[in-house]
């Protein structure tokens, strides 16, 4: 009986600092588990807003003429446990992107933890961060 109560309270200690976690990577000053979600959803969509318009940025900052044959970059953004995941595609390399990407990930705060590029034939970013 001992070894499961144990068991149990290691689970809600863990579940617990995760919700920490959560809170603090979200700015979050909710106190019950149901808020403290909530919150990290709008952070998740705050953070999709602050991509895509970084993406319609980026398009603008294009000429013209390239901008009709260049679509604006898919992008993807994942919560993960201690951070977020970013994807950045677009099938053709653009000049200049990782830098723009890189510098609003600055101006935004966000530091990239690891990331891995291609920019061959086409433009893929995986980078993964945190405040």
């Amino acid at each position: 009986m001992s070894s499961k109560g144990g068991r149990k309270k290691a689970s809600s200690s863990s579940v617990h600092e995760q919700l920490q976690q959560l809170r603090s990577l979200t700015n979050s000053t909710a106190v019950n588990k149901t808020s403290i979600i909530v919150d990290a959803s709008r952070y998740i969509e705050e953070l999709k807003d602050k991509v895509d318009k970084m993406s319609q940025e980026t398009a603008t900052s294009s000429h013209a003429s390239t901008s009709s044959q260049n679509p604006l970059p898919m992008v993807t953004v994942e919560t993960l446990e201690k951070g977020f995941l970013i994807n950045v595609f677009l099938q053709k390399n653009c000049p200049g992107l990782l830098v723009s990407i890189l510098e609003t990930f600055e101006e935004l705060g966000l530091d990239v933890l690891e990331a891995r590029v291609s920019c061959e034939e086409s433009f893929k970013l995986e980078a993964i961060g945190g405040e």
